[in-house]
């Protein structure tokens, strides 16, 4: 076997004690309080890595990061060009910056241009996630306006991912689950509380 193809085989890394590597989440209204509920029930030792698209004003900096660790036992931070994604760790896109997942477990940080008026986009977090890590990638969709996040949900269905949406009663904003549950490509859709157990469930088995 040749060197290149031998080191497709071993990208992205693959973690130990997981079904799954990475959790791709995206969230817009409502979005901060889903999130610290989901964080804040999941274990230390979740073996997966977890990438957040959360629509913020882009001319703020951002104190999601260190709001979100207060009530976590994963170690959260503001992604960075670079970053190699690493298990119980969550990632979180810097306003203004879309967030992209490489095929070599690296995240990318990009200021191209927006999509449907949005930076940083979920679809183009799910797009890359669904390229990079194909089957062992989860995508979860939470309250939020508009559709952002129903096409890349397609991405990581056609790739043989797996996909949760928040019901529309648990949602604050109903507007993003519901235009990924019209997709028909949904595997799971659960109320708020029941997700960080489906997901300690799926990724730890």
């Amino acid at each position: 076997m040749s060197q290149m193809a031998e080191n497709a085989n071993n990208y992205p890394p693959r973690f130990a004690n997981a079904a799954f590597d990475i959790v791709a989440i995206a969230s817009s209204a409502g979005g901060l309080s889903a999130l610290r509920e989901i964080l804040s029930t999941l274990p230390g030792e979740f073996t997966a890595a977890i990438a957040v698209v959360q629509h913020l004003a882009p001319q703020h900096r951002s104190l999601m990061s260190e709001i979100l660790a207060r009530r976590t036992a994963l170690k959260v931070k503001q992604a960075k060009n670079g970053d190699s994604l690493t298990p119980g760790t969550v990632y979180i896109a810097p306003p203004d910056h879309h967030l992209l997942v490489n095929s070599n477990g690296t995240l990318s940080l990009s200021q191209s241009e927006l999509v449907h008026f949005l930076r940083p986009s979920a679809d183009l977090l799910f797009e890359s996630v669904a390229a990079s890590y194909k089957d062992r990638a989860i995508a979860v969709v939470l309250t939020g306006t508009g559709k952002d996040g129903a096409r890349g949900v397609e991405a990581i269905h056609q790739m043989g991912g797996t996909i949760i949406a928040q019901d529309k009663k648990t949602a604050e904003f109903s507007g993003m689950p519901n235009a990924t549950i019209n997709t028909g490509n949904v595997n799971f859709v659960l109320p708020l509380p029941e997700i960080s157990a489906a997901l300690v469930a799926l990724v730890m088995g």
